[in-house]
């Protein structure tokens, strides 16, 4: 996959490894990165689950639980040195306008969350992961565990723009605000991967997490970072949802699976004007000299004030005259209609060459946005 085009404020001295999965310990390799570069990171780093011995269910069979060596510590002295350690890394890279997500459960979330105040991050939310599906606890001795927590977090307190598609992710959700308790299921089925006929990672999260959070905390052409990679599921997420990512694993075996995954993503062909820009995205500014600019108007022209008698001929430097005022569209709307502002975009109307039929003003400027803001996003859509 090549990389998606970023907008030009993010170019870097170092260019940054787009789609691609980097080997090594996320400590490390973190540090090769340019700072002040990666717009969301996700991260599903180890839980140190501290397990003590096999999990048997009543029939006797064995629990295929985590017990791999890069979820061992030694301590949790150990584990918070190693979290201090990544949390750091991932700060430097992470820009001053991005935002961190990281997901545990109650072996180690609390920990990672302490860490995280104290290396100057802002929390922003903590969601909660409820599994519609959860294993039940079989020795009957404790609730049965049927969440994880996830820390959103910015920068610092002070950092004021952030990435958040509220009202992309409020009209997904039948126009209501979206919650900070999402019922999702474990990963399972066909969406399982595996390799050799097991599973091919312990914890592997389901895609409608990864996609939720990328949709929310991210824009077309972003670039999104996972520092515990393992089998790709943010990478496909990404890809699918025309992010950039890049990946960080340790192990091999997880690289080998995460790639054949990313192959065989496939990134859906849309129209450009399928795409939309978000909801939340501002208003491109269009100024009424544009008009003029981009030849959807030419002085000398008159521009008629609602259904009123008053008229106003467009001069030269984009400015209208009426009855000896003179002014921008806003200033002689309010001039002629006696009061101290206007609106001078829903107020003045021109005539329509083709049809005779007068149109209020603002079509123009919308269709020079529109025009605008597919322009913009074909440099970021992969074609």
């Amino acid at each position: 996959m090549p990389p998606i085009p970023r907008n030009a404020n993010s170019k870097l001295e170092t260019p940054l490894p787009l789609n691609q999965v980097l080997q090594g310990d996320c400590r490390e390799v973190l540090k090769s990165l340019p700072k002040n570069s990666v717009d969301l990171i996700f991260a599903d780093p180890p839980y140190n689950l501290q397990l003590k011995g096999d999990l048997w269910r009543p029939n006797l069979t064995h629990v295929d639980a985590v017990d791999d060596d890069w979820d061992k510590f030694g301590s949790y002295g150990e584990y918070d040195q190693f979290t201090y350690e990544w949390l750091s890394a991932c700060r430097d890279v992470l820009k001053d306008t991005g935002t961190l997500w990281v997901i545990g459960s109650y072996h180690n979330i609390y920990r990672v969350g302490a860490i995280l105040q104290n290396l100057g991050f802002w929390v922003l939310n903590d969601v909660v992961w409820v599994k519609s599906n959860p294993m039940p606890n079989f020795r009957g001795t404790r609730f049965c565990n049927a969440h994880e927590t996830m820390l959103w977090v910015k920068k610092s307190e002070k950092q004021t723009h952030y990435t958040f598609n509220y009202k992309s992710l409020k009209a997904s959700n039948e126009d209501l605000q979206m919650r900070s308790d999402w019922h999702i299921p474990l990963c399972t089925g066909e969406e399982r991967l595996k390799h050799n006929g097991e599973k091919a990672h312990a914890t592997q999260k389901p895609e409608a997490l990864l996609y939720r959070i990328i949709r929310a905390c991210s824009n077309v052409g972003d670039v999104v970072l996972d520092p515990f990679f393992g089998t790709g599921t943010t990478g496909a997420l990404a890809k699918r949802l025309r992010r950039n990512y890049i990946g960080i694993e340790r192990e091999e075996r997880y690289i080998e699976v995460a790639e054949t995954r990313l192959r065989n993503v496939e990134i859906p062909l849309v129209p450009d004007e399928m795409i939309p820009p978000p909801l939340d995205a501002p208003k491109l500014k269009i100024p009424f000299g544009a008009l003029l600019e981009q030849g959807l108007l030419l002085p000398g022209i008159l521009l008629r004030l609602g259904r009123s008698e008053h008229f106003a001929r467009i001069q030269d430097d984009a400015t209208l005259t009426c009855n000896d005022f003179r002014g921008s569209i806003h200033k002689v709307a309010a001039q002629c209609l006696g009061k101290p502002s206007c609106n001078g975009w829903e107020h003045w109307y021109y005539q329509d060459p083709s049809t005779g039929e007068y149109l209020v003003l603002n079509t123009l400027r919308e269709k020079l946005r529109r025009e605008a803001e597919l322009s913009k996003i074909a440099e970021v859509v992969v074609v």
